[in-house]
């Protein structure tokens, strides 16, 4: 039969979400209070690896280690409102800031 590489992930919050990574994956989160190049903890809601997870209180000192590779802005978004038969328009632009971590270590 064949075999299955099981590949250790974790589920992460921060920024109010919720990301799925694995060690070495790059992932656009909410922008953090962190100069590039430093090292952030990440709170960690599961780890899983080899068929057993680890989850709730279990998972409390757990934490994910990544690294800033960049702060940045998104594409534009464009926001267009009005009123109809009221001659009220309204354009509006909007970039949401980011920022690039890239994930070192999984540790749980």
């Amino acid at each position: 039969m064949g075999e299955f590489n099981i590949i250790m992930y974790a589920i992460i919050q921060t920024g109010g979400k919720q990301y799925k990574v694995t060690e070495g994956c790059y992932v656009k989160v909410e922008l953090l209070e962190a100069a590039v190049g430093e090292k952030v903890k990440l709170d960690v809601l599961l780890i899983s690896d080899d068929d057993k997870f680890i989850t709730g209180a279990d998972a409390k000192e757990a934490y994910v280690l990544g690294e800033i590779m960049y702060h940045g802005k998104g594409r534009k978004l464009h926001i267009f409102t009005y009123k109809a038969k009221k001659n009220v328009r309204k354009r509006q632009g909007h970039r949401q800031p980011f920022t690039q971590v890239k994930i070192l270590q999984i540790v749980g």
